[in-house]
């Protein structure tokens, strides 16, 4: 006889797996301070390869006014004002990177909470099918139970 309760439940656990198997895999992957270092770490390497790109085509754009200020001071004045704009863009761009890596964690932490609970949920029913399975065999018909 099939339960149609424990089926309901196998499917929604399957179908919250499948859903959700990213955000699970991340959960038991790396600790939170793991996972948002990484996410930190990448954004940086991200981040500065986009701002010297970005550096790279300013600076063929305004190749001939910066040939014509050719003096040094106006080279080293520029040069700390893109550096300037660079540590203030990546100091936003890593502190974004990091709420946004923790606020991910702990969406997936709580995917997680409710995949194991209906996972426990699951084991119990079939505890409970079992125990009921042994009592029903472990019963004579005389309403006698074999011990």
């Amino acid at each position: 006889m099939l339960n149609e309760e424990k089926i309901r439940l196998m499917t929604e656990t399957a179908l919250l797996e499948k859903k959700e198997e990213k955000r699970i895999r991340l959960v038991y992957t790396y600790f939170k301070s793991d996972y948002i270092g990484s996410q930190i770490m990448r954004g940086f390497f991200k981040y500065t390869l986009c701002a010297l790109l970005c550096f790279m085509v300013w600076g063929l754009y305004n190749l001939d006014s910066l040939l014509n200020a050719i003096s040094i001071t106006d080279l080293v004045k520029r040069g700390e004002m893109l550096a300037l704009y660079y540590l203030a863009g990546l100091a936003a761009y890593l502190l974004i990177a990091g709420v946004s890596a923790a606020f991910r964690y702990k969406k997936a932490a709580k995917g997680m909470k409710a995949y194991a609970a209906k996972l426990r949920r699951l084991e119990k029913r079939y505890e409970l099918q079992n125990k009921t399975k042994e009592i029903k065999e472990g019963s004579r018909h005389d309403g006698t139970v074999r011990i």
